[in-house]
């Protein structure tokens, strides 16, 4: 199962006591970048902000149930949260109450899964 597929699975299933956001951050394998093979879009560096939103319209057809926004350009959210490049959070009553590791090693759905488990 992809990452993407097991997320989608874990949004379907705790959708009822939890609200998913997706922050759309600065591309990581940008086409003119460091290329992905297994890319499944062709993304250039985000040059402004209307760049970014565009790349981000394709994470709503990917992320049904998952609200998505994006960063800054100056990537503030990215930075504040260490997200580079996929990260996964747990924030309930304005605190963060669960942080998983950086993605990708350290992105495990099944610990944010566990979480919501116990503490639902």
């Amino acid at each position: 199962m992809t990452r993407l597929a097991a997320f989608q699975r874990v949004v379907s299933q705790y959708a009822d006591i939890a609200d998913f956001l997706v922050v759309y951050i600065e591309e990581a394998h940008p086409s003119d970048g460091w290329v992905s093979s297994d890319a499944p879009y062709q993304i250039p560096t985000h040059r402004c902000l209307e760049d970014r939103l565009r790349a981000a319209q394709l994470m709503l057809t990917e992320m049904p149930g998952s609200n998505v926004v994006v960063d800054n350009m100056d990537n503030s959210s990215n930075a504040a949260y260490g997200a580079y490049f996929e990260r996964l959070y747990i924030v309930r009553d304005a605190r963060v109450v669960y942080q998983g590791g950086r993605g990708p090693e350290g992105y495990r759905i099944s610990e944010l899964r566990n979480w919501l488990d116990i503490h639902s």
